[in-house]
């Protein structure tokens, strides 16, 4: 890039701009009542909550969260530091134990006009039911020290991650690759797997959402973390992320790493099986569970 070439919308600018927008709604304030007396207009504010522009200076976001009654230190610093990274198209890494954050991804996911994911030991979150959600977090419960109530908090946030898939008006279009190991390991109990299996199959007969299965016995491509790469429409740059073993997830729209990412899940894809068997095994898996 040429020294003083503008840097348009980043992922970080994007999520920054998501979160304040939520924030600011959360307050119950207008453009107008969130930047008076703060230094910068109202047009500045909505370009920075479309992630068009950075907010100049640290010292403007943090007024900006003081306004909006923001008094958790730990949300308030990820912030700052998503601003201060927000030029940046490098790998960052946000961690996901942290409402905040993951709220804040959920918002860019909301706006994204495609979903390409991969999932090689869970069932993808977009396609969790809420018993199989919650027994997920039951089973971290012990070593993340989650309390019952986040992981309420947790299963209804995954729950209404959902309705990106099954809203009327322009659902996101999702392909999912899922490995045969995170559809054999079984979460809370035989009958929560099951329900899993038909939920699966349903959300697979959509028209905006494909499912496809790499079979642990198939000859092929692998990769050992799960992954998403998220369409963001023609002005906003794609994205991918990265779920890491210590509770986090790292974004990057660097298009050398999206690049990358994408080269991947295509060689999963030619590997897994063809969408149309999906239906099937996910009845084989169901009567191979009846019958253990």
């Amino acid at each position: 890039m040429r020294v003083g070439a503008r840097i348009g919308p980043t992922a970080r600018r994007i999520e920054l701009g998501i979160e304040l927008r939520r924030l600011r709604n959360e307050a119950g304030l207008t453009l107008e009542q969130a930047v008076k007396g703060l230094g910068f207009s109202e047009t500045q504010l909505q370009r920075v909550e479309t992630g068009s522009i950075p907010l100049k200076q640290a010292g403007h976001l943090r007024n900006l969260l003081k306004r909006y009654d923001l008094t958790d230190e730990g949300h308030v610093e990820a912030l700052i530091q998503l601003h201060r990274e927000s030029g940046s198209q490098e790998w960052t890494a946000f961690a996901s134990t942290v409402h905040s954050t993951v709220r804040t991804f959920v918002g860019v996911e909301s706006v994204a006009r495609a979903i390409k994911a991969w999932h090689p030991t869970l069932v993808l979150g977009l396609l969790q039911t809420e018993r199989y959600a919650t027994a997920v977090f039951e089973m971290e419960k012990v070593h993340d020290e989650f309390t019952s109530e986040y992981i309420e908090q947790s299963v209804r946030l995954r729950m209404m991650r959902k309705e990106l898939l099954t809203r009327q008006e322009d659902p996101v279009a999702l392909w999912a690759i899922l490995g045969e190991a995170a559809l054999r390991h079984v979460a809370g109990d035989q009958d929560v797997m099951r329900e899993q299996y038909t939920e699966i199959a349903a959300l697979s007969e959509l028209e905006n959402v494909t499912v496809q299965i790499l079979r642990t016995d198939q000859i092929g491509y692998r990769f050992a973390t799960d992954f998403t790469i998220l369409d963001l429409g023609g002005t906003l740059p794609p994205t991918v992320q990265v779920d890491v073993p210590w509770g986090a997830m790292s974004m990057s729209d660097k298009p050398r790493e999206v690049g990358r990412f994408s080269r991947k899940f295509n060689a999963l894809r030619a590997s897994a099986l063809p969408p149309e068997q999906t239906p099937r095994f996910l009845q084989q898996l169901s009567r191979e569970i009846n019958d253990a």
